[in-house]
């Protein structure tokens, strides 16, 4: 099983949390060990146009996942196996979200790291039902991860004098009257 991790923003990000984490979900959702996973970090411009491209939306969104293989969790009795797919996480949005839920930018990216694989086997929240079943999901299998790692996730940081991207994304569109931004994971 391998988790690739890119990190393409100015944010200091340990990439073996995403690669561990990733690894775990995947094992507790019963993916074979062969199957790959890619999550990217990117600014709020990246992520902006991916969201108005694939789902015809503006501004800049928290995560989007993008399935190669269509696999499903496995059965128990058989693992799925193949390439899951990608997860693009805006860390930008991600620390806004997380002052709004009262926990650290790298609590909500490893939030929306689960919450983009699962997407990836197939779960979405388009009804209310799919909504508790996979928010439900995430948070168990948050707080689980959590419970099991023994030492401490590092936090995610910005350099010192780092330029706020979001709100330099926010205000170059808010000129054109093109500014908004939707959120995917919501909170429980």
């Amino acid at each position: 099983m391998s988790v690739d991790v890119t990190n393409e923003t100015v944010w200091n990000i340990d990439p073996e949390v995403f690669s561990q984490l990733g690894v775990w979900v995947m094992s507790q959702m019963r993916v074979s060990i062969q199957s790959d996973l890619t999550i990217l970090f990117v600014d709020p411009d990246p992520i902006a146009q991916l969201h108005e491209r694939w789902m015809n939306l503006q501004g800049p969104t928290d995560v989007m996942s993008f399935p190669m293989d269509e696999l499903r969790p496995g059965d128990g009795s058989t693992e799925m196996e193949g390439v899951l797919g990608d997860i693009v996480i805006c860390p930008w949005v991600a620390r806004q979200q997380a002052l709004a839920a009262g926990h650290s930018t790298m609590q909500e990216m490893m939030l929306l790291t689960i919450h983009g694989i699962l997407h990836l086997l197939g779960y979405d929240h388009v009804t209310p039902e799919q909504e508790r079943q996979m928010f439900g999901l995430q948070r168990q299998l948050l707080l689980t991860y959590m419970a099991v790692r023994q030492v401490d996730v590092p936090p995610a940081t910005l350099p010192s004098g780092a330029r706020d991207m979001l709100a330099e994304y926010d205000a170059g569109h808010a000129r054109s009257g093109a500014a908004g931004r939707t959120d995917d994971a919501h909170h429980q």
